[in-house]
Parts: structure tokens; C-alpha cells; sequence
């Protein structure tokens, strides 16, 4: 019987160490994509220049007079709609992104939009750099959740998966195509676009890692 108990007793961290990590992924899940949506209106807000989807976003906003978190979501939406050739399958994370960043966007703007206006050049320029640290620990954050790709990061990853193209001419190509049509239609384009280019790919390669939950099998 003591050997008995003794087995069952080493049996039972397991489940509480799965339902530990089910807890931090989630926390992190969360925590990312709270932090994305308030990095998405601190870079608006700025107006120094937005990051490339973002562009679109508010080029599409001002064509069609939307809030710029419903295009967001209505972009989110027709970006999966794009999965579906590539076969990329959405996950719990997929769904939270559009859904939280899609309602965060807006109300974060408005709490922008109580700073003192006009913010003088060195106060936006403090903007740019916060929203830019603030989106790489937000992108680290949920990504190293392991949930499931935002629906940008899939259209990606998926474009390739069937192309066999590096995963920065990809990225590159997309954003490109992104930041000029948001530009034609009146988004916002400036150091803050070029400065968020830039510096996200080292921020999130260097705290990934760090944020990254194990996952047992």
C-alpha cells in the first residue's frame, strides 16, 4: 500500500505542471495582445508614421470613414480568408487577436487622445520608441505563447511554407505592398514606418526566446 501511494504521489505534478503552463500561455496570450493594440495607438498617435498593416488600416479608414479598430478587424478577417489557399489552420491565438486588438485599438486612441495637444516633435518621437519597445515585448509575448499565429504572421509563414521564399523577402514583399496601398489611400507614413521596420526583427529575435513557453508533448 506505501508503494502504492508513493507511485500515485509521483504521478500527479504532471497535470499541475501542464495546468501551470496552460495558465502562463494564456496570461501571456493575453498580456500580448493587450500591449499590441495600446503599442498600435501610441505609433498612430505620434503621427510620426504607423507600422505597415496599420497604414493600411488607416488608409482604409479614412476612405471609408470606420473607426480604425473595425478595419482592423475587418483586415484580420480578409487576411484568413487569404489562409485558406496556403492550408494554414487558426488557432485559439488567431481568434484572440483579431478579436482583442480589433475592440483595444479604438479605446486606446481615446486615452491617447487626452495627452496635450500639439505634442511637441521630441514627446511624439518618445512615442515612436515606446510603441516600438512596447509591440516587440507585445509580439514576443503572445507569439511565445504558442496559441497560434496572428492572422499576419500565418499569411506569412504560409506564403513561406508554399513558396520556399525566405521568411525577410516575404515579409519585405508584403509590407511593401501594404505600406503603398495605405499610403494611397491616406495612411500615415514617416521615420516611425522606417524606424518600426527597422528595430523590430533584432526585439523580437532577442526576447522570443526569453518568453517562449515549453510545451510538453
Amino acid at each position: 500500500m506505501l508503494t502504492l501511494a508513493r507511485g500515485t504521489d509521483r504521478r500527479r505534478p504532471a497535470p499541475v505542471r501542464r495546468h501551470r503552463t496552460d495558465r502562463r500561455r494564456g496570461a501571456q496570450l493575453g498580456g500580448g495582445l493587450v500591449l499590441y493594440a495600446a503599442s498600435i495607438a501610441l505609433l498612430v498617435h505620434a503621427h510620426l508614421g504607423s507600422m505597415p498593416w496599420d497604414v493600411l488600416s488607416q488608409g482604409l479608414a479614412r476612405a471609408t470613414g470606420r473607426s480604425l479598430g473595425t478595419v482592423t478587424v475587418v483586415v484580420s478577417l480578409v487576411v484568413l480568408v487569404a489562409w485558406l489557399p496556403l492550408r494554414q489552420r487558426p488557432g485559439v491565438g488567431t481568434v484572440a487577436n483579431v478579436v482583442v486588438i480589433g475592440a483595444l485599438v479604438d479605446p486606446f486612441l481615446a486615452l491617447a487622445a487626452l495627452l496635450p495637444e500639439p505634442l511637441p516633435l521630441a514627446a511624439r518621437g518618445a512615442l515612436v520608441v515606446v510603441g516600438i519597445a512596447l509591440n516587440g515585448l507585445a509580439t514576443a509575448l503572445y507569439v511565445g505563447a504558442r496559441l497560434g499565429p496572428g492572422p499576419r504572421d500565418g499569411l506569412m509563414t504560409g506564403l513561406v511554407a508554399r513558396t520556399g521564399w525566405s521568411v525577410r523577402l516575404v515579409r519585405a514583399a508584403i509590407e511593401v505592398v501594404v505600406v503603398a496601398a495605405g499610403w494611397a489611400l491616406g495612411g500615415t507614413v514617416g521615420v516611425g514606418t522606417l524606424a518600426y521596420a527597422l528595430a523590430i526583427g533584432p526585439l523580437v529575435h532577442v526576447l522570443l526566446p526569453r518568453l517562449t513557453v515549453p510545451v510538453e508533448r
